[in-house]
């Protein structure tokens, strides 16, 4: 298949490809699983930068969604544990695995107008995208500045990972549009439900 322009709506960017993968679970917003067949994920691969938007994604098929998905499921075990300020050595090993992998190679070519556009060396293979993912996994642990900003969403119905960027690490909510918006319906309307109980 050729991957183009991303038809799905991923709503959630983090900036990291190993967050944006565990975004895609189910559980983690509530709503359903998101890399649900081949064409989905061929998608979220484009949509979250692993691969160049124009790439050939032919040789993904339901193998590459299971492998992703247990990749998902190791990480967010391995984040979890860690927030939690435990380890969990079996999911450390199977991303550390994975890292040792090469990732797919770069290219630098022209583009439309002459400009230098991002391509891949070949077409991926699976096993290279996902020691991409791992990769970032590994640098995200082990930089102390993207680690102490690590968070998961406060939402109740949000088990989202995001970096806090905000002045005074503050931010409580992977999206403050969304997450944070019910937040405040939900107690807004707690609040009101309250009012109209205490009056005569």
């Amino acid at each position: 298949m050729m991957a183009g322009k991303s038809s799905c709506d991923w709503r959630f960017e983090s900036g990291r490809p190993c967050l944006d993968l565990v975004a895609t679970g189910i559980g983690t917003t509530g709503a359903c699983e998101l890399l649900d067949g081949a064409e989905r994920l061929a998608d979220w691969l484009v949509a979250t930068g692993l691969v160049p938007d124009g790439t050939r994604l032919e040789a993904v098929d339901e193998s590459w969604v299971a492998r992703f998905r247990q990749l998902r499921a190791g990480v967010d075990r391995l984040l979890t544990a860690e927030l939690g300020g435990r380890g969990d050595r079996r999911a450390l090993e199977r991303v550390n695995a994975l890292a040792a992998g090469a990732p797919p190679g770069l290219r630098a070519v022209h583009g439309r107008g002459g400009k230098l556009v991002r391509t891949l060396s070949r077409d991926p293979e699976c096993a290279e995208l996902l020691a991409a993912v791992a990769r970032d996994v590994v640098e995200l642990l082990t930089d102390p500045v993207a680690r102490a900003g690590l968070r998961r969403c406060e939402a109740g119905s949000c088990r989202r990972f995001y970096l806090d960027t905000s002045r005074g690490r503050r931010r409580r909510w992977c999206s403050s549009e969304v997450c944070g918006n019910r937040e405040r319906v939900a107690r807004h309307r707690r609040r009101a439900a309250a009012r109209s109980s205490d009056a005569p």
